[in-house]
């Protein structure tokens, strides 16, 4: 089978062309639910039976997200089900919600943290990776308690790593050189 990056660039950029610009951030968040549904190893099961109907796996799948969903996206999970590309559907959300991303001006950037970040900390650091990268930033936080402390921020394929394990691994290698 292809990359389920390459399955699922054309759903997305479909997607992307019908979706109205005052509901994008609704789209995104309904496609991103049905992502997560999709991920789902005994639905992807229950789908790719083949005395199971497409109409039977939609009906699951919308009772499942247990809320409603715009017309393009029930669109969007009917064609991938006829499709037999269920499997596709998270990179589907994914690739959907960076060429919305892309359009905003918005980056979703992920700060690795040793330690929890509150909400002004956050905004704080925020603000200086906003500086830093240029752009409008969406941050999802991860601890990771390896890092001993500071912070790895990733904003698509950019890293900035201020950690002091990134600092310690610095120092090791001009120690060996």
């Amino acid at each position: 089978m292809a990359e389920l990056a390459t399955v699922a660039r054309p759903y997305a950029e479909a997607l992307f062309e019908a979706v109205p610009a005052a509901e994008a951030a609704e789209w995104v968040s309904q496609v991103e639910t049905l992502g997560t549904v999709a991920a789902d190893a005994q639905l992807r099961q229950f789908a790719e039976d083949p005395r199971v109907s497409a109409a039977q796996v939609f009906d699951l799948i919308v009772s499942v997200v247990k809320r409603p969903l715009a017309t393009g996206v029930q669109n969007l999970l009917r064609t991938v089900i006829e499709n037999r590309r269920l499997v596709a559907l998270p990179e589907v959300a994914s690739q959907f919600h960076a060429l919305v991303n892309a359009q905003s001006g918005v980056s979703d950037a992920v700060i690795h943290s040793a330690f929890p970040i509150d909400g002004p900390q956050l905004a704080d650091v925020k603000a200086a990776l906003e500086r830093r990268f240029g752009r409008k930033l969406e941050t999802s936080v991860v601890v990771d308690p390896s890092l001993i402390g500071g912070i790895r921020a990733v904003v698509g394929d950019e890293v900035l790593d201020t950690s002091v394990k990134a600092r310690l691994e610095h120092m090791k290698a001009a120690l060996t050189a």
